[in-house]
């Protein structure tokens, strides 16, 4: 690859990266705040049921997110070597 195309390209991996960075932190907000409600369902006696399913969506979408940050940042590593 010339060198430009290659610039284009780590450009483009960072857009992505910063992008999955978001994603990451965004989920794992999520999952924070929805451990709180199911603690505080359980301390009440609730139902948890439903709080305990997106729970569990809630994790899946942040390994998800993951997933894909870890590899674009081995795709950018991969870029510059």
């Amino acid at each position: 690859m010339c060198y430009i195309a290659v610039m284009d390209h780590l450009a483009l991996i960072e857009e992505h990266l910063a992008a999955a960075e978001r994603h990451v932190a965004d989920g794992e907000r999520h999952v924070a705040h929805q451990r709180e409600i199911v603690a505080k369902l359980e301390g009440n006696g609730s139902d948890t049921a439903t709080a305990r399913q997106l729970l569990s969506t809630f994790e899946e979408a942040l390994a998800w997110h993951i997933a894909d940050r870890d590899r674009l940042i081995r795709e950018k590593l991969d870029a510059i070597r």
